[in-house]
This record gives C-alpha cells, structure tokens and sequence, in this order.
C-alpha cells in the first residue's frame, strides 16, 4: 500500500511537470521570431525544440530518473529567464502588477527606484 501510495505521487507530480512543460512549449510559439532577437534570447525554433523535447522526456521517462529533471531545468530557465524578458519586448508585462499603485505621468521609473521614491545612495 505504501510502494502504491508512492507511485502514484509520482505519477502525479510527472503529469504535473508535464502540463508545466506544455504550458511553457505554447507560450514560447505565441511569440514571434523578432521578439528572441530583440530580446537577445536564441531564437524561437531553439527554444520550441529545448521544450518540446523536454515534454517528451517528461512524457516518456520516469521523474526518478535524470532526463526530466534536465528537462525541467531547461523548462525553468525558459520560464525565469525568457518569458520575462520576451514580455518585456513584446509589451506584454505593462500590466500593473497586483498590489502595486499606479505611477503618476506614466512613467515607469529607473531601475534604482526603491518604494518611496528613487534611491540617491547616502548622499
């Protein structure tokens, strides 16, 4: 009952890190070519191929073994790493994020802005 318990986590978290994967294999197809270029990521065919392999991987192979967690790995650096930086280029992520107010004139502020204002170090 144990052993059968176990498995079907496993079972569980492998169709979850599958979904992430198929998640991650649409969202790198809906961006266009211009868009890896302009965000000075490899291009798009580079990173459909990286996650439709790593879809297959986590399909195919079991998570104990080591392919889906290199999988995996490709699929978080797609996720923390291009995503974000395609949004950026792409004018995507101008959406206000949850919680955070509104800026006046609609500027977006510098990258040394701290939450009350910018930071002129100890000055």
């Amino acid at each position: 009952m144990l052993i059968t318990g176990f498995f079907g986590v496993v079972a569980l978290i492998s169709w979850a890190l599958l979904l992430f994967a198929v998640f991650a294999f649409v969202d790198a197809a809906t961006y266009r070519e211009d868009a890896y270029r302009a965000a000075g990521k490899n291009n798009k065919g580079f990173w459909l191929i990286i996650l439709g392999l790593a879809g297959l991987v986590m399909k195919f192979f079991s998570i104990i073994s080591f392919l889906p967690i290199i999988g995996l790995i490709a699929v978080i650096v797609y996720t923390v790493d291009v995503r974000p930086a395609l949004r950026e280029v792409s004018g995507r992520g101008q959406g206000r994020r949850r919680g955070m107010p509104r800026r006046s004139g609609g500027s977006r502020g510098s990258s040394s802005d701290g939450p009350y204002g910018p930071y002129n170090g100890r000055r």
